[in-house]
């Protein structure tokens, strides 16, 4: 197998993991400032552009659409599953996540500040 081919099975590698990130796969020469550069074998192989911060919760919000389907047609309890996940991703640290998840699910802020607290109070028994 060619440097080249090795270096094309790299990136293939490391592509679902930028993708589920909701990064961008760039060739190293256009690699800008906050870009990671990856090397294989001593060599630059690919740039990963992150996503913005607050692109990252839509791009959550879609992968979770991908595996369950439409948020707001989900039973309470896959929608507390949800509420979970997103809070083990720091979905809720961001400025209007609480509101923007509601929104997805088709609850109030109310219901899933109470997901939030029936985890949390769960946690604390563990």
């Amino acid at each position: 197998m060619s440097d080249q081919e090795r270096r094309s099975a790299f990136v293939a590698a490391v592509r679902p993991l930028v993708d589920a990130m909701g990064g961008r796969v760039l060739p190293p020469g256009e690699a800008e400032g906050d870009d990671v550069v990856l090397s294989w074998e001593g060599e630059p192989a690919v740039a990963v552009r992150l996503p913005h911060l607050a692109d990252s919760l839509d791009h959550l919000l879609a992968d979770l659409r991908r595996r369950h389907g439409p948020l707001h047609e989900l039973g309470r309890r896959e929608k507390q599953a949800v509420v979970r996940v997103l809070e083990e991703r720091g979905a809720f640290v961001l400025r209007h996540g609480v509101e923007t998840v509601a929104s997805a699910l088709g609850v109030s802020r109310f219901t899933v500040y109470n997901y939030l607290n029936r985890e949390n109070a769960a946690r604390e028994v563990k």
